[in-house]
């Protein structure tokens, strides 16, 4: 049986600060971030399986995905390092405050969702890549395979 790849895509509104950074993004600024969600596996094959034919859901996959999602859409994230975190706590301009144990760029913020997935996903199917769109020309990607620790 051939392995097919699955990409469900999602959309979310985040902002950010760059702490220490040297350009403009070491200020609070906003995002539309689009963030495609790449899964392969085989499709299943039991007659008796509603989801026969399927490599996943796409509906189980926007499940999986909702919590992280939910999170992030319409948060600010700061690294926890950052000394703008006490400004912010308690600030109603803040209500919904991400304290990062990272620097929230494009790619952390990716390697962060790739960790956080990796363990949700049903047997059989595993993460492909995941592509995180900033802005209309800005992204990161993460694959699996580029992250295979060799032993």
């Amino acid at each position: 049986m051939s392995k097919i790849r699955i990409t469900k895509e999602f959309n979310f509104e985040m902002a950010h600060a760059l702490y220490g950074y040297d350009g403009p993004c070491k200020n609070i600024h906003g995002h539309s971030y689009h963030l495609s969600v790449t899964v392969i596996g085989q499709p299943i094959t039991e007659l008796n399986n509603p989801k026969r034919g399927m490599v996943m859901d796409f509906t189980d996959l926007k499940q999986i995905m909702k919590p992280i999602i939910d999170e992030l859409d319409h948060a600010t994230i700061l690294d926890k390092s950052t000394p703008y975190i006490k400004l912010a706590e308690g600030n109603p301009l803040f209500k919904k405050l991400v304290i990062a144990d990272y620097q929230p760029t494009c790619e952390n913020l990716l390697a962060d969702i790739a960790k956080r997935l990796l363990s949700q996903l049903p047997d059989g199917v595993m993460l492909h890549h995941l592509k995180l769109r900033e802005t209309a020309s800005s992204f990161a990607e993460w694959y699996l395979a580029d992250n295979m620790e060799s032993n």
